[in-house]
């Protein structure tokens, strides 16, 4: 019988490879690069599949599921390991029931992120093992085999993938599903309750097994060395490894598809062989570091750069300045000096007047994650700080309380989107309350769009109310049960009402809570009949412009000199705002009749 063969990305590859192993659950919180793993996941009707509140519950539901007796599997970006590493520190101490596997998505040169961490450095750092794949088919038999070494170690397992292999497609082989027993959870608090005594044993055994895997890393068929001469060995993992091939094959390579423990033993005998050791991987010098602390010399970082993805042309100039090729025939990409044109918020998006009113309100504004974080970039520009998920509630309250202290008087705002609120806004927004004196000048704008839109469209806590998917929890009620009494909920796209609610709570003292409630256009496919320009009105004066609609662009008509505003129809979903703006009335809304639309 003839093997099935597919292209796939790596993130469908680790999915089909969970359900080859015979994984029975998985969890998963959006984020680039690993969104879509768990979306194909969830093409297999055999394995439970959800997105969490946040990662550090996603990894909890599925450290419950393996000490429950499944195969479990959780999935993340590399900044979500951070909110997840407080049970993750304590759970890769206990013993495991069900085979447990952690897929990290890290991003070499932050394509969709605001740090570019190394999470071998965690996986370390954590007690885990570290898989390391250089292409789809590796992605999948590398998640099979983390669970074979997963449950015959008895450790949890962590898988890195970087943007590019998660994205990138190659070819698969595909195979039936095993299905592996299940084990009963046996009540034994020395295996699965951390505290001492228990921990101190625990502690042992984190480096007994480590030990013990790092001798089987030694024969390991995922550690591979392709001899050409004495001269030089490198050793690399990963999509390095696919690049370093598409530059030369002339040089001898130990390819590493475990990067922790490292078959350390093997490498000592390779290093007395070898004239010179020189390391290719991205991100941090973890494989060098690791060398160097067992007395073996090498190479690495002096000659590959320790941020951003080494892709071909990086990794051919880097052996060429080490001396270890003559001739390059990949040109470096040069930075070309262009328009710079910055990303925009999608047409219709329910954040574009919120962030024009605030504009205009010369707000001090504390910035989250989310779509929203665009209102950093210009034209709004209103956005004065940006760190991490939820981090506007604690920042507000610590920025209003240092103004407070050198008599700046100053209004703060803060924005937090429905997602985020759900993912670690909660105990910021119950934070808030507590120990303040009751007339400091806080405003904060939670932004209902009903879904988390900056990774896909995937369902809220709250969200129900929107398409009947995900949960029906109410921000209003939960708000008003931690003690919040001025609570307003808007329609953004009533501009003027919209624009006198939120400077009314601006100046209020106290801490005013504003919700919109405008959904997300591009996930519910809002469209309406689009509006036009009529030149003759228009004044040239660019107002609509600046609310950074996408469809808006100022053009030359037809008989009049001046520049006058138009907009796109094609691209127009008819969220009205422009038209709201106008100081003359000269964008219309358009009739719709059957066959179509068209302007009076």
């Amino acid at each position: 019988m003839p093997i099935e063969k597919q292209v796939m990305s790596g993130n469908a590859a680790i999915a089909r490879g969970f359900y080859e192993a015979g994984g029975k659950v998985a969890a998963s919180y959006p984020g680039s690069p690993t969104v879509e793993l768990l979306e194909h996941v969830r093409e297999f009707p055999e394995i439970y599949a959800e997105f969490s509140t946040n990662e550090k519950v996603a990894l909890e539901v599925a450290i419950g599921s393996s000490m429950g007796g499944v195969r479990s599997m959780v999935s993340m970006k590399h900044v979500g390991v951070n909110i997840a590493m407080d049970p993750l520190m304590t759970f890769t101490q206990t013993h495991l029931n069900g085979g447990f596997l952690l897929v990290t998505g890290d991003d070499p040169g932050m394509a969709s992120s605001q740090n570019e961490q190394d999470n071998r450095i965690l996986g370390k750092f954590a007690n885990m093992a570290i898989l390391d794949p250089s292409n789809s088919q590796e992605a999948k038999d590398y998640t099979k085999l983390a669970f074979e070494l997963s449950e015959e170690y008895n450790l949890p397992m962590m898988l890195r993938i970087t943007s590019r292999l998660c994205h990138s497609r190659s070819v698969v082989e595909l195979e039936e599903r095993k299905e592996v027993p299940s084990n009963k959870f046996e009540e034994d608090p020395a295996k699965y309750c951390m505290l001492p005594p228990y921990t101190f044993k625990a502690q042992f055994n984190m480096q007994e097994r480590i030990e013990k895997l790092s001798k089987w890393a030694n024969e390991a068929n995922v550690n591979k060395l392709n001899h050409v001469s004495d001269d030089v060995l490198i050793i690399t993992s990963g999509l390095a490894y696919e690049n370093l091939m598409e530059v030369t094959d002339k040089l001898s390579v130990l390819k590493l598809g475990m990067v922790y423990p490292l078959p350390m033993d093997k490498i000592k005998e390779l290093s007395k062989k070898y004239a010179r050791i020189v390391i290719i991987e991205e991100m941090m010098p973890f494989i060098e570091n690791e060398l160097k602390i067992e007395g073996i010399s090498c190479e690495g970082k002096k000659w590959f750069s320790f941020t951003g993805e080494l892709n071909i042309d990086v990794i051919e100039k880097g052996l060429k300045d080490a001396g270890l090729i003559n001739e390059t025939k990949y040109e470096v990409a040069k930075v070309e000096e262009t328009i710079s044109r910055g990303p925009l918020f999608c047409s219709g998006c329910p954040h574009r007047p919120v962030f024009d009113i605030l504009k205009k309100a010369k707000a001090l504004v504390v910035g989250d994650i989310g779509c929203y974080s665009m209102g950093i970039l210009y034209p709004f520009e209103v956005l004065k700080t940006n760190i991490s998920m939820g981090a506007s509630l604690g920042m507000i309250k610590g920025m209003r309380l240092a103004m407070d202290k050198i008599g700046d008087e100053r209004p703060v705002v803060g924005v937090i989107g429905d997602g985020t609120f759900f993912h670690s806004g909660l105990t910021g927004f119950a934070n808030l309350r507590y120990q303040l004196k009751g007339d400091e000048n806080i405003t904060m704008l939670v932004l209902d769009n009903g879904t988390t839109a900056m990774t896909g469209g995937q369902p809220t806590a709250s969200s129900k109310h929107r398409d009947n998917v995900g949960q029906d929890i109410s921000i209003d009620d939960l708000l008003k049960t931690m003690g919040y009494d001025d609570i307003q909920r808007i329609d953004q796209f009533d501009y003027p009402k919209a624009k006198e609610v939120i400077n009314a709570a601006i100046k209020r003292p106290g801490i005013s809570i504003v919700i919109t409630s405008r959904p997300c256009a591009l996930k519910f496919k809002i469209k309406e009949p689009h509006f036009y320009v009529d030149p003759n009105i228009c004044i040239g004066c660019k107002t609509c412009i600046k609310t950074n609609c996408p469809p808006l662009r100022m053009k030359k008509y037809e008989g009049i000199e001046k520049l006058k505003s138009s907009i796109d129809k094609n691209q127009c979903v008819g969220c009205s705002i422009c038209a709201q703006v106008c100081p003359v009335n000269a964008i219309k809304r358009s009739e719709v009749e059957q066959g179509g639309s068209h302007e009076k």
